[in-house]
């Protein structure tokens, strides 16, 4: 079983960098699964400065809903593979399906998969329950239900870090 690693922060904590070291530090070549799609000019422009900031020993996979099984697939391949973000990979589900239910599944389709891993995988998470309670039903059940993965995932994990204002801390491992 390869080691799994989960980083979690707020936006703009520096978890991404923080899981972009964690992951080098298996050597190359490395995988990185983007979950993200560049929906406008902003979010492209995000896309660009995340891929210019990573070395050319990075090879981008992007899979805004089979995460499960574009890590499988490519499980062996890689030194290691690094999912940034679950978080949007979890807006995809619940966007796709309207409903928790078949994201909390893949998030359970996910973790079985962790013990059967050759290449260690670092997986990057946004901490949405340290804010307000959302005023719409939507927002609710995105914060519910990325609350409900985190700590699955981290239950599931070897390794939780968490990065506030740029200092990691790591909770487990």
């Amino acid at each position: 079983m390869a080691k799994v690693i989960l980083v979690t922060g707020g936006s703009r904590s520096g978890k991404s960098r923080l899981a972009e070291q964690l992951t080098e530090g298996f050597g190359t070549p490395l995988g990185y699964i983007a979950t993200a799609a560049a929906g406008d000019a902003e979010m492209a422009a995000r896309i660009a400065r995340h891929q210019q900031r990573r070395g050319p020993e990075w090879q981008t996979l992007e899979e805004p809903l089979d995460l499960c099984g574009v890590i499988t697939g490519h499980d062996g391949y890689f030194q290691a593979m690094l999912v940034d973000c679950l978080t949007l990979w979890l807006t995809n589900l619940l966007l796709q399906h309207h409903s928790p239910e078949p994201a909390l599944a893949e998030v359970t389709r996910l973790t079985s998969a962790f013990a059967s891993l050759k290449s260690p995988l670092v997986l990057v998470s946004s901490e949405v329950g340290m804010g307000i309670v959302p005023e719409n039903a939507l927002a609710r059940s995105f914060r519910d239900l990325a609350g409900e993965a985190n700590q699955l995932i981290a239950a599931a994990a070897d390794e939780v870090y968490v990065a506030i204002a740029g200092i990691p801390l790591k909770l487990k491992g």
